[in-house]
């Protein structure tokens, strides 16, 4: 794949980057808040952006891929949580609303958004709320490979997402 485009990472933020869902038992002294106070002002505009761990910026920049927002949050990511991980600022996928393809009951509204934002380049998706139907239909309409990789939403991403993700992505790696 010499001179080709890096594969692109697809990112959701609730649930991968802030966690939240967690029970008394899963986390019994709640979500850890990083650096309250320390930083720019997404922290002080949207409190949630503290349960995002600030070492994850550097470990996404060296994931070898083009990382792009796939989240609700829109242009907000750019605004709240770029600043916060040291990410410089990264594209949106626009929703359509509604969505401009129609699936199957239990595909995930995005799968068909992202599918399209690729535009046949290899792609992984992080986000928590993938299904075995998002894959199949992604192996149906999408010629590249491509890695749909769920987060448990009360964890978030951990140091073992971030290997697989690395390990899938050096298969791309000119």
């Amino acid at each position: 794949m010499t001179g080709s485009p890096p594969p692109l990472l697809f990112l959701d933020v609730d649930g991968p980057l802030i966690p939240f869902g967690a029970t008394r038992e899963q986390l019994p002294d709640g979500y850890p808040v990083f650096g309250a106070g320390r930083g720019p002002r997404g922290a002080e505009a949207n409190p949630l952006v503290t349960r995002a761990d600030p070492a994850h910026g550097p470990r996404l920049l060296a994931l070898p891929c083009e990382l792009v927002w796939a989240t609700t949050w829109m242009s907000e990511a750019n605004a709240y949580l770029t600043p916060w991980l040291g990410l410089p600022e990264l594209p949106v996928v626009s929703w359509p609303d509604p969505p401009l393809v129609e699936g199957p009951r239990g595909l995930h509204w995005k799968t068909p958004g992202i599918v399209g934002w690729a535009c046949g380049r290899p792609f992984v998706w992080v986000d928590d709320e993938i299904t075995d139907m998002d894959r199949h239909w992604v192996e149906a309409h999408h010629p590249e490979p491509a890695l749909l990789h769920r987060v448990e939403a009360w964890r978030g991403l951990t140091g073992a997402d971030f290997a697989v993700l690395d390990a899938w992505l050096r298969r791309f790696a000119s």
